[in-house]
């Protein structure tokens, strides 16, 4: 029961500082926060949809085509992570108005916020959504860190949203990426017993 709640907590923590980094500093410029993020930015330009609503669609989505890889257990929490991300999304946009907005600031503190949450969850083994859950079977299978993988797919979604919003939304994207996969890396690095696994998975 107390690895439960210290796992929960972690999640929630995790989901929370992710969602803080997302919804404060990195959406309000259109700046993907992955690939999830990516079409979640799209469908907020294109339906106007709420880009925190727009974000849950996304990845529960993706989730659901990747549940056979996951199980009950995993898939449960990471359903918890993207629900709680999406929330604190909605939420700190409301709460916190930045006045002043400079963007290579905004993206660098979003990009570490968002490496600090995403760590966190796949240092828990969970999900951060449906790429994330991508990252994980190629870190499980391959037995490496998740970042490399995390950034290549994202990559290549970043391509297809700046072609359609604007095409410097691609280099302030892959700048976010690559500093939040370092934090997610150095996280992996700082906790080396820790495995990214989803072998403990229930079918």
């Amino acid at each position: 029961m107390r690895g439960f709640w210290r796992k929960g907590g972690l999640v929630i923590a995790g989901a929370g500082i992710q969602g803080f980094g997302m919804g404060v500093f990195l959406f309000p410029h259109s700046i993907p926060s992955g690939g999830a993020g990516g079409l979640a930015v799209l469908i907020n330009y294109w339906f106007n949809l709420n880009i925190g609503f727009s974000l849950w669609l996304v990845n529960f989505l993706m989730l659901a085509l990747a549940i056979k890889y996951l199980g009950n257990r995993s898939t449960a929490w990471t359903i918890a992570s993207i629900t709680i991300t999406s929330l604190s999304i909605y939420a700190f946009q409301h709460l916190i108005d930045v006045p002043q907005r400079n963007v290579l600031i905004d993206l660098a503190l979003g990009s570490i916020f968002l490496g600090i949450g995403v760590g966190l969850l796949l240092r828990e083994g969970v999900s951060n959504g449906g790429v994330g859950v991508i990252a994980l079977i190629i870190s499980n299978s391959r037995n490496t860190l998740p970042g490399k993988p995390l950034f290549l797919i994202n990559g290549c979604i970043f391509i297809l949203t700046a072609s359609i919003i604007a095409w410097e939304i691609i280099l302030q994207a892959l700048l976010s990426q690559y500093i939040s996969t370092v934090i997610v890396d150095l996280l992996g690095r700082a906790n080396p017993g820790q495995s990214y696994s989803i072998g403990w998975r229930k079918k």
